[in-house]
This record gives C-alpha cells, structure tokens and sequence, in this order.
C-alpha cells in the first residue's frame, strides 16, 4: 500500500500564484498522485487541532493569524517514501536554509510564510488526514 501525506499549500502560496508551480513538481515526481484536494480558508477550530502541539510557543499566534489569513489548498499525495520525498521537496522550514530546488529555496522568503506544510512522519500524516479530509482517513 502506498504511503500518504497531507500537504497544505499555504496562504502566501496561493497569493502569490504559486500552486499550479508546486503542484507541477509534486506531479512530476514518479509514482506520486494526488488522492484529494481543496482549496479553502483554514477556520480557527481546523486550525488549533493542526497545530496543537505549538499552544504556547511564541510563533503559534502569528502563525494562526497568518495561516487563516486568505485560501489554502489541502492534498492528501499518495506515492512511494511520499512523506519523506514531499518534505526533501519542500525544503528546511527556514528558506535561508533551503537550498535551491527546493520550494522553499525557491520561493519563500521568511520562516512563517514558508508556502508548505507537509505532513512529517506516518503518524503525523494519518492524524493531519483525519483533520483535514475525514472522509479520507
């Protein structure tokens, strides 16, 4: 059975009229597809299950007020190691750090708005899955 991942385009990557130029590399990659997606502006409770373990921290507000700030696009990409492949595809979470080819090395210029979650481990996917496509988990 394949593996799956969710992978959230972020506001600034729709703002900024990159989705169709990530979706692109994430399609391109051999044996990935794409089993759901959906473009939709994050709610406060969507939210604060995502991002749960980060209550408290000091980026966890800014990054609610960013990541409910306009549309994001929601996938759920099945594939071969597509956890592992979709975050080496993404890049290190701080763009300085991402090297070129990747997303974030690519495009994003501040840690915050970074243009893509993915999901990081198995156990991450299937829970971020459950939050974001229920019918799919």
């Amino acid at each position: 059975m394949p593996q799956r991942t969710l992978v959230l385009l972020k506001p600034d990557a729709v703002a900024r009229g990159l989705v169709g130029e990530i979706l692109g590399r994430i399609e391109r990659k051999a044996g990935w597809r794409l089993a759901a997606m959906e473009l939709r502006t994050l709610d406060q409770a969507t939210l604060e299950q995502h991002y749960a373990e980060h209550v408290g921290k000091p980026f966890y507000e800014p990054l609610m007020r960013f990541m409910s700030s306009g549309p994001s696009v929601a996938l759920i990409v099945e594939g071969e190691e597509v956890i592992e492949g979709v975050r080496a595809l993404a890049g290190k979470t701080n763009p300085l750090e991402a090297g070129p080819g990747t997303i974030r090395g690519d495009f994003a210029t501040i840690t915050r708005e970074n243009l893509i979650h993915a999901s990081d481990s198995p156990a991450s996917a299937e829970r971020e899955i459950k939050i974001f496509f229920p019918a799919h988990a």
